[in-house]
């Protein structure tokens, strides 16, 4: 059984989560925390496997809580936050300065409809106790604390030659999910500007959380980020973001122009889905595509990876080495379709060699 300290200063969340935690036969509740103060102390005292966080709290503030609790590796921290744009904000520091995921509350700091995201909520918890999380978390935060705000820019990346493409430049899909917000900045930041290439971004990510997210990538790469938008036209040295609740998609005009469409269907599992980006983009660019999977949970993006190489692209797969759950990266590797596996720090290399 899996201890788990519940941080909430909500009582009827406090209870919810309780009986969420409760109804799943490998989880069990070690303790129940109030405030920030409250959760620190239960956390040394309790040594729990697993901490569900709160962020807005009256004293110390749930990212406080998480940075003492995270430093002195008692526990990976699952933070739960509104689904707003603070919430999203505060969510990111949370991320980048330690917790392993987040989960939003549906119905704002107050939820009446955590059931909702209740296999979420257990699913994560569960991987957070994975063999190696804490390491990799508390290796991930030293190196993030240590980097500059904006990566100097790095050598420009060389112009494909070849005269076949059916484009003039290449495209990078990428699939991420849990540990993904923290874990991409080990990548696109080390992305010359000038990259002969279009990057698609897949991150599992609810609706109101993606423009921030955004944002923050903006923020601190060499190359522009945006929200992928419907009817936009694809351009190289530019990194599109697909939005929450949307599938992020291409088709190609009778000019030759290559145009996004974010369309809600399939119905798959999450939206925006990393096999159905892979899959798009594979279609347009063909042996133009660079495959890159990454951390998280489950198995969205191997099927892509499978047609990205299908149809002579390149991949490349995370090592379990960095990865903050070694799940997609792990079954995209299994399918035999990977070229490359490497660690985090290593793929934009291995990108800037593929683009050429």
């Amino acid at each position: 059984m899996l201890k788990v300290l519940i941080c909430d200063d909500s009582a009827m969340m406090r209870r919810v989560l309780k009986q969420i935690i409760e109804e799943d036969p490998d989880l069990e509740v070690a303790g129940i925390a109030r405030d920030g103060d409250d959760a620190v102390q239960k956390a040394r005292d309790l040594q729990p496997d697993v901490v569900t966080m709160d962020i807005n709290m009256p004293g110390m503030d749930g990212i406080t809580a998480m940075q003492y609790i995270v430093d002195e590796n008692i526990a990976p921290v699952l933070m739960v936050s509104s689904l707003t744009q603070e919430g999203a904000e505060a969510t990111f520091e949370a991320l980048a300065l330690g917790a392993f995921d987040y989960v939003g509350k549906p119905g704002g700091t107050v939820s009446m409809d955590m059931a909702s995201v209740a296999l979420e909520i257990t699913s994560k918890l569960k991987a957070a106790c994975g063999k190696g999380t804490k390491t990799r978390l508390s290796r991930k935060t030293r190196t993030a604390r240590k980097k500059p705000a904006r990566p100097a820019k790095r050598v420009k990346a060389r112009v494909s030659a070849r005269k076949t493409r059916s484009v003039s430049f290449r495209a990078v899909a990428i699939g991420i999910s849990t540990g993904g917000p923290k874990t991409i900045f080990d990548v696109l930041p080390y992305l010359p500007e000038d990259l002969n290439a279009a990057i698609f971004l897949t991150q599992h990510m609810p609706p109101s959380f993606t423009r921030t997210f955004a944002q923050r990538i903006n923020k601190n790469c060499a190359m522009k980020c945006v929200e992928a938008e419907a009817g936009a036209t694809v351009e190289p040295g530019v990194i599109y973001l697909a939005r929450g609740g949307m599938h992020l998609c291409l088709r190609k005009n009778i000019s030759g122009k290559i145009i996004i469409r974010t369309p809600k269907k399939p119905e798959t599992q999450f939206i925006p889905g990393v096999n159905v980006m892979m899959e798009s983009v594979s279609s347009v660019f063909g042996a133009d595509t660079i495959g890159v999977e990454m951390t998280g949970m489950g198995n969205d993006g191997a099927a892509g990876m499978v047609e990205i190489k299908e149809n002579g692209g390149v991949t490349i797969a995370e090592s379990e080495e960095t990865s903050i759950v070694f799940g997609m990266p792990k079954e995209a590797i299994a399918t035999g379709c990977v070229d490359t596996v490497v660690p985090s720090y290593e793929i934009a290399d291995e990108i800037i060699a593929a683009v050429g």
